[in-house]
């Protein structure tokens, strides 16, 4: 399948090629001072990293699949949900950058026309929306008061990062995003196993129709879910797949990885985007499919849009 724009997340793209010989990385930040309510307890240990089957995007680079150990970490069970940020902004004052730009990318099904700004090329189900932001998903006149227990979007790398540190945590690495998606459930395609949907139940928040035109919702949702939604995997994480894609610290590189220590990997010292993992409640199998564990997307911190959130994790 040839390289096709981002369904999930907007972004402009531009890949940093590192020489095979630099193994230098990025730093693993040991962060112990959040609370540990909420969140698991990772076992150090080894796990098959990546994949070996053919990639939708070869770009992404996915394999190969690597052994790979890891220090024992803890992570979030849920995504960073609007109370968690409505409280960090609160205690702060702390302003995204959505907020500070005046506006963000949103999925125009989700607008009536008359409030569909400039689509961005490439893809046209991405408008951009004056004063959406996190507070305000959809616009000025939308807002998450009824959605206390909904992944935060609309949030940058920055601001991902701002609200990890100010509650006493970090961002995961990809390696450690990958170890905890995947539940213990060594070489397996979803956090649960192999098929999709087993005995036709959905395990996750994607997208069922035709994308872009119209999601039939047969798994309950044709937006974003709570973060408790569908059933938590082998290690009691939710939605570690599907609804919203989240942030990793690493910054991204296609090949960098092949020549990567295989001990507590992080990602290359210096690049123009970074990782995310998951997918979104927009992946489709006819589009994109990244909502499988090996599976990446990279984008730079900015512009935000309606489907990024965050994991927090902390390195004992």
């Amino acid at each position: 399948m040839p390289d096709r724009a981002p369904c999930c997340a907007p972004t402009k793209l531009r890949l940093t090629h590192y020489s095979t010989s630099i193994r230098a990385s990025g730093t693993r930040m040991r962060v112990s001072t959040g609370s540990l309510q909420n969140m698991v307890r990772v076992d150090a240990g080894a796990f098959g990293m990546g994949s070996e089957s053919p990639a939708p995007f070869p770009a992404d680079g996915e394999g190969p699949e690597r052994q790979v150990t890891l220090s024992a970490f803890y992570v979030s069970k849920f995504a960073v949900t609007n109370t968690q940020f409505a409280e960090f902004t609160r205690r702060n004052g702390y302003r995204t950058e959505a907020e500070r730009f005046g506006w963000s990318f949103v999925f125009r099904n989700h607008l009536p026309p008359q409030f569909r700004g400039p689509a961005l090329p490439g893809t046209p189900w991405w408008v951009r929306v004056d004063r959406a932001d996190w507070s305000h998903p959809e616009g000025p006149d939308t807002s998450v008061a009824d959605r206390p227990h909904h992944p935060v979007v609309h949030i940058s790398w920055n601001d991902a990062v701002a609200y990890c540190a100010w509650a006493g945590y970090r961002l995961p690495t990809e390696a450690e995003w990958e170890c905890a998606a995947r539940g213990g459930l060594d070489r397996k395609i979803y956090p649960w196993g192999d098929t999709l949907t087993p005995a036709g139940r959905h395990m996750c928040n994607i997208w069922q129709g035709e994308f872009p035109r119209r999601d039939f919702g047969e798994d309950g949702f044709t937006s974003v879910a709570p973060v408790d939604t569908f059933e938590p995997n082998g290690f009691g994480l939710f939605n570690a797949v599907g609804n919203t894609w989240e942030w990793c610290a690493d910054n991204f590189d296609p090949v960098w990885h092949m020549e990567a220590t295989r001990l507590d990997p992080v990602g290359p010292p210096s690049g123009e985007t970074r990782v995310m993992k998951g997918g979104s409640y927009l992946c489709h199998e006819s589009y994109c499919r990244r909502y499988r564990n090996a599976a990446r997307e990279h984008r730079r911190t900015v512009p935000p849009a309606i489907s990024v959130s965050a994991w927090c994790a902390m390195y004992e």
